[in-house]
């Protein structure tokens, strides 16, 4: 089990590069990937049934510590990220599936890989989890309400069905999650070293899925869905910060809520995408995939150097005060 545990943990901390080589080899051998096509929401399942079996109540904490600043880190995520997708979409006159693709991405919870992001960035990493976790729960809800009342200019939505699908991608799946940790508790906290290494496969699986579907859409526009795709999260990670700012909470905190609001759960939006709307529409999420994994860990990486820093300054300075 040890042996698996690293695996696992090296898997999660090269993520980034497993999903862009597949994103790759789906580009180059199609016909090898596009099977997994009608799984994506099977496999978006077991990623969410792996969050079940690591939700406790101990993660819910933070909403009763720091209410507002949970309050305020979820009405980011569903308020910012919608916004900016819908003005790229409106301001760079994106064709009707691409728009759709990229509201759709915007409009879903925050993604489990932010909580290790803030992790790494010495962050509020409960507070991420706390909203992390509250954003997914309300997702089945607010996801098909401001996808609806978004993206219907462009194409019909059926807030219904996207209702259903979340709830069967999602909440069962969650639900189904804790109850089996609460049947076999000792059991499960054991099987929980292996789920880095599953997440790892099954977005990998479901970004080459997509890519591999929509090859020469990509070829033909990859470009343009990439920079509104770069847009999008530099705007999401930016706002978010400045939003915590602006509202006075801890520089903790602002690190943690930037960093969730622009990482997305990019696998749903491609799910949702593929369900409901067309797959052309899922590549935007794909692409977030690839792009939020590379830009999170910079971000992280760079305040983390910088909190580093920060304490060694504070170390020099007590002790010229001691002397």
């Amino acid at each position: 089990m040890d042996k698996l545990a690293k695996i696992s943990k090296a898997a999660g901390n090269s993520f980034a590069i497993w999903v862009l080589l597949f994103a790759v080899l789906a580009m180059i051998f199609p016909d090898a990937f596009k099977w997994i096509a009608p799984y994506i929401s099977i496999l978006l399942g077991i990623i969410m049934f792996g969050m079940g079996l690591t939700l406790s109540l101990s993660d819910f904490k933070a909403v009763l510590k720091q209410p507002i600043s949970v309050f305020i880190g979820v009405a980011a995520q569903f308020i910012i990220m919608p916004g900016v997708a819908y003005l790229l979409a409106t301001s760079l006159e994106l064709s009707p599936e691409v728009a759709v693709g990229v509201i759709l991405v915007g409009c879903c919870p925050g993604g489990t890989a932010s909580n290790v992001m803030t992790f790494l960035a010495k962050g509020n990493t409960a507070l991420s989890v706390a909203v992390t976790s509250v954003s997914t729960l309300l997702a089945p809800f607010l996801t098909p309400a401001l996808t609806y009342l978004l993206a219907s200019k462009w194409l019909p939505v059926s807030g219904k069905d996207m209702l259903f699908s979340i709830f069967q991608i999602v909440l069962v799946p969650i639900l189904l999650g804790l109850f089996v940790k609460f049947i076999f508790k000792e059991k499960v906290s054991q099987g929980t070293k292996a789920l880095p290494l599953i997440s790892v496969v099954t977005i990998v699986a479901v970004v080459a899925a997509v890519v591999s579907s929509n090859k020469e859409k990509i070829l033909e526009s990859g470009l343009a869905i990439f920079g509104v795709v770069v847009l999008h999260n530099s705007f999401g990670l930016l706002l978010g910060f400045l939003a915590a700012k602006v509202l006075k909470l801890p520089y903790e905190d602002q690190k943690a809520i930037s960093i969730e609001v622009g990482m997305q759960n990019s696998g749903l939006g491609a799910a949702l995408a593929t369900a409901h709307f067309s797959p052309l529409a899922a590549v935007p999420s794909a692409i977030f995939s690839v792009w939020h994994n590379i830009s999170g860990p910079l971000l992280a990486t760079y305040w983390s150097k910088r909190a580093h820093k920060i304490k060694g300054s504070s170390m020099t300075g007590q002790e010229s005060l001691k002397q």
